[in-house]
């Protein structure tokens, strides 16, 4: 399954979902009006035997609509209260933000995997979560690759090696790539709607706690009952709720797995973090009280329960292991790996990464390539890290010097414009960010055109820290900057693009977008996306109409090269809001179109390279980065 296909599934588990949260709220009506039914029996015992009792049916739509309210609104309250995306998620389970390693080995060792596996997948760097718990157990969480964080208990990061943490972490990664992340928060408000007739239940037991009930016909009995009654229908839906969960996750699992195995093409990785957790005395089941709610999301099973074979998760270890290990012989490993050692870290003279001028693209391998990142990304990635600057790559990872790099990033090579952006700076930027940014500004030639985006990437879990006044003050600078020479070039446009959009999935009202169009729906679209990369800067071998043909034939839509005087970047920005909303399957025709417009001369420049992935990441594509 490609990273298209999976996002079309992940789709399709949301509507089944829907379909079994239905069901399981047409139960739950149907069960609490049998007890209601019970309980007035109970109390109008004379008028039963009687035969002249009855049940309105008015009375079963007033407890219908009551318990429908109720679930909605448990569901509705939860999912709102997780609002913040993935830290919320983390916070809850106790995470501790990891900005600084702070010289501990392990923490740098895992801060440096899940930068090499960002890069290498072509989403925004996460901020990294340490769970203080003993069990060896990891989870990505957010609703999209924007507000996404990795969490990882202290027992992974004492009790795995380097290979086996990055198999988890490819495991993780596979999660954000796919669209389960969305769809985990998903089932946490379904399943804490379904258990809010238990909470009401309790609530009432609590009041009556006090009450001394001396006959049947006291207050306190009625409610006594009815509360009672009420934990039990909660509990029997949380009951169903938690098997809806089981089916959903446990298929994705094995996906994630497969996924972690083509990342790393390392088996031994994942594998041998699943053996090394079978003979952990340790477990991976978390002592955190909220771990149950989110126990769908761990990288194994968190949580135990009466019916653990019904009610699991995750598929079974030995299950897991040998769908990666066909010829793992059962034994699980006992000791405990080395720890890390300071030469680990020691890459010698930075890496030369070859990328840095025009190349051949091959579009098919660069279209297989979305979600679906290799040990070739891998080590593209490692290399894109290891040939930064020393000085620049560690101001990305401090959350005053993030800001300061991504202002060097803009810095124009026009002196004038230059002097006129660092004017701006001066008294509209932090002080203290001014003060890295001066501190930096030697360094700023030392930028190669494929670092740019990664070193953006890198940037993001620092910036992501900012508060609101600082980002808002930030996004004003970003903007002062580009416009300093009083146009916007589409390279500006790119990393601008970029920022605004991952930085706003985390700190801007989140918007939910439907992906339900047509290539046909957006055939104005996109042909202004289409006729702006034609008319960008380009070789002089190639014409704006040869390079939009060659985007065209790709894209098989009745469209036009546009006019370059009627193209604007507002323009161009309405149409990719559009572009965002296209069904999952139609958008490798419309990426393959925009790689073959840059590509038409044969080559594509590093410049393009940018172009073209800030795009990908603008419809929620990530692009791995390219040779």
């Amino acid at each position: 399954m490609d990273f298209f296909e999976a996002q079309d599934e992940s789709r399709r588990l949301t509507r089944v979902l829907l379909i079994f949260f239905l069901l399981a709220v047409v139960s739950i009506i149907v069960l609490t009006n049998l007890f209601l039914l019970i309980v007035l029996g109970y109390l109008n015992s004379d008028a039963v035997l009687s035969g002249e009792f009855s049940y309105d049916w008015r009375v079963f739509l007033i407890v219908a609509g009551c318990v429908v309210g109720l679930i909605l609104l448990g569901s509705l309250f939860r999912i709102w209260s997780l609002s913040g995306g993935g830290a919320r998620i983390a916070e809850m389970l106790s995470g501790k933000l990891i900005v600084d390693h702070g010289g501990d080995l392990k923490l740098r060792r895992l801060l440096n995997l899940v930068e090499e596996m960002a890069i290498a997948s072509g989403t925004p760097v996460p901020p990294v979560y340490l769970v203080p718990d003993r069990a060896i157990n990891a989870f990505a969480a957010g609703y999209t690759p924007g507000d996404a964080v990795i969490g990882v208990t202290q027992g992974a990061l004492d009790h795995l090696s380097r290979d086996e943490l990055q198999g988890v972490i490819a495991h993780e990664f596979s999660h954000i790539l796919n669209g389960d992340m969305r769809l985990n928060i998903r089932l946490m408000g379904v399943l804490f709607g379904i258990l809010m007739l238990a909470v009401v239940g309790r609530a009432m037991l609590s009041s009556t706690r006090h009450r001394t009930v001396r006959r049947r016909g006291s207050g306190g009995l009625p409610i006594l009952i009815t509360g009672a009654g009420l934990i039990v229908i909660g509990y029997v839906g949380k009951f169903f709720g938690g098997l809806i969960k089981a089916a959903v996750s446990r298929q994705r699992e094995f996906l994630a797995d497969a996924s972690a195995v083509q990342f790393t093409r390392n088996p031994d990785g994942i594998g041998g973090a699943l053996m090394r957790i079978g003979g952990y005395t340790g477990g991976t089941r978390l002592l955190h009280p909220e771990a149950e709610e989110y126990s769908h999301a761990f990288f194994c099973q968190g949580v135990t329960s009466f019916f653990s074979g019904l009610m699991a998760t995750h598929p079974p270890l030995d299950e897991r292991i040998m769908k990666i290990n066909p010829r793992w012989d059962g034994r699980y490993v006992l000791t405990a790996p080395p720890p890390p050692s300071a030469s680990e870290f020691d890459t010698g003279a930075p890496a030369k990464v070859g990328i840095s001028s025009a190349a051949p693209i091959d579009l098919d391998a660069a279209i297989a390539s979305f979600g679906q990142p290799t040990s070739d990304h891998l080590a593209l990635a490692q290399g894109l890290i290891a040939s930064m600057p020393a000085v620049l790559a560690a101001a990305a990872r401090e959350p005053f010097a993030a800001r300061a790099v991504v202002y060097l990033i803009l810095l124009d090579s026009d002196e004038l414009v230059s002097r006129r952006q660092q004017d701006h700076l001066a008294e509209s930027a932090d002080v203290f960010v001014m003060a890295q940014f001066r501190r930096l500004l030697d360094h700023a030639g030392d930028i190669a055109p494929e670092q740019r985006l990664p070193l953006l990437e890198m940037a993001l879990p620092s910036l992501r820290q900012m508060s609101r006044d600082q980002y808002e003050r930030f996004c004003a600078n970003v903007e002062a900057m580009i416009r300093a020479d009083n146009q916007i070039g589409l390279s500006e446009w790119a990393l601008s693009s970029y920022l605004k959009h991952n930085l706003g999935a985390a700190f801007d009202e989140r918007r939910t977008i439907t992906h339900d169009k047509q290539l046909e729906d957006v055939r104005e679209d996109c042909e202004v996306l289409l006729s702006m990369l034609a008319h960008s800067d380009r070789s002089a071998r190639t014409t704006p109409e040869t390079a939009f043909d060659a985007g065209q034939s790709v894209l098989e839509q009745d469209i036009s090269l546009l006019d370059k005087r009627s193209l604007r970047l507002a323009r161009l920005e309405s149409a990719m809001t559009r572009l965002a909303c296209l069904r999952p399957l139609r958008k490798p025709k419309l990426l393959k179109a925009c790689m073959a417009v840059v590509a038409s001369d044969g080559l594509i420049t590093p410049l393009e390279k940018e172009l073209v992935r800030a795009i990908a990441d603008g419809i929620d594509c990530p692009m791995p980065p390219i040779r």
